[in-house]
């Protein structure tokens, strides 16, 4: 089992930065592809960004490629997301989660935090 707790939402205006910290606790966290996701009701959850075991690889998707960064701290149990040049549609609940593959591409997460919510006002 990995437990898996974020913070850093809030509410920001266009432009502004968040940063997301994602703290894992029960496994070993540097055995895990970490991933950020976010949904907006009635839109599907969709895989903002991941990075591999190692911190080597990250993955993006195209509407947030230049304004986001992943980065994972393995002696701190602990993965980020630096949210910058934020815009409206990035509002979401933004959700970690933990995948035992090594392929950073992949989409078999098993473990899921509860979320924290991000709201960008215009």
């Amino acid at each position: 089992q990995v437990q898996l707790v974020e913070s850093g939402g809030g509410l920001v205006q266009a432009g502004g930065s968040l940063r997301l910290s994602c703290v894992a606790s029960g496994q070993t966290f540097s055995e895990y592809t970490m991933g950020w996701f976010r949904r907006t009701p009635p839109k599907e959850r969709e895989r903002v960004a991941a990075i591999s075991k190692n911190g080597q690889i990250t993955t993006y998707v195209d509407s947030v490629k230049g304004r986001f960064t992943i980065s994972r701290d393995n002696a701190k149990n602990t993965v980020y997301l630096q949210m910058n040049s934020l815009k409206p549609e990035d509002t979401a609940v933004y959700y970690c989660a933990a995948a035992p593959s090594s392929w950073v591409a992949t989409t078999d997460y098993n473990y899921w935090g509860q979320g924290t919510q991000v709201t960008v006002s215009s």
